[in-house]
């Protein structure tokens, strides 16, 4: 993801099989109308526009960073959790098409499927008690042509609006850091990155957690001078804290940093933001 002004997630029922019913959200709301630039926001209501966000997905994921995806369905990334999240769309208003997108997985929905995505990757146990008001969020995606900062805004602006409505209070999720710097596979870069950020954001002991897989970043060259992905430079400037040393995702070859952000954390600026919608 390029540089951005507000962040994502890209920051995670079985997989929307057979027309399989969808999720919606909590307390919906009415279709967005147009945001004066271009696009509109909108909630998915069937499976047709899940589909829509799943081929951008793949898009992302596997065409431009190279994940190596297990789908059932060829040119759409689908996984375990869909079926059981809200999907958020951005649509680019003169073509129709889905240019952004965004999961939600509820409080309620994670107790159905048993786990939420991040659960995969790490050991979330301290967690526990936060729970009943966490949402996951993950798979943002923008289409590269749209990445100059509407679309996450639209994107953020109707996330604030469900965390409120359904008095939730907490987002939880992978940021991701690409395996490779200048041109090379590695992990120096993620293990430079985990360096900087646990320094000055690591949140309290009582929240930290272990991930699973670990990125081995002990054997790892920490100092070289990397700047953060846009993604955790906009989470941390929005108060979130790293839970963590980064676990390996091998299938997508990134390391995954686990961060919390809490609305009671968020700079005053952007709890106005919050508090508006």
């Amino acid at each position: 993801m390029k540089e951005l002004p507000i962040p994502t997630l890209a920051f995670a029922r079985l997989g929307l099989r057979g027309g399989a019913a969808i999720a919606v959200p909590a307390r919906p709301e009415p279709a967005a109308p147009a945001t004066g630039s271009g696009i509109r926001v909108s909630w998915a209501r069937h499976l047709d526009e899940v589909r829509a966000a799943q081929r951008l997905r793949h898009e992302v994921f596997a065409g431009e960073m190279g994940a190596r995806l297990s789908t059932p369905l060829a040119g759409h990334d689908i996984d375990l959790f869909d079926d059981f999240c809200e999907h958020l769309l951005v649509r680019e208003e003169s073509t129709d098409q889905v240019i952004g997108t965004y999961r939600v997985l509820t409080p309620a929905q994670a107790r159905r499927v048993g786990s939420t995505y991040s659960d995969i990757e790490f050991d979330l146990t301290r967690l526990r008690d936060l729970r009943a008001r966490m949402v996951e969020l993950g798979r943002s995606c923008v289409r590269a042509d749209h990445r100059q900062g509407g679309v996450i805004l639209a994107l953020w602006g109707a996330l604030a609006g469900f965390m409120d409505r359904n008095r939730l209070d907490t987002m939880i999720g992978c940021a991701s850091i690409p395996m490779w710097h200048a041109g090379v596979v590695s992990g120096d870069a993620a293990a430079s990155i985990w360096r900087q950020v646990s320094a000055s954001h690591m949140a309290p002991i009582q929240f930290q957690v272990q991930p699973r897989l670990p990125l081995p970043v002990q054997r790892l060259d920490g100092g070289l001078a990397v700047e953060p992905p846009a993604l955790i430079k906009g989470y941390l400037r929005l108060g979130a804290k790293v839970l963590g040393p980064p676990a390996w995702d091998p299938d997508f070859n990134t390391a995954d940093l686990p961060m919390l952000m809490r609305i009671d954390d968020l700079p005053a600026r952007y709890r106005r933001h919050f508090e508006a919608r």
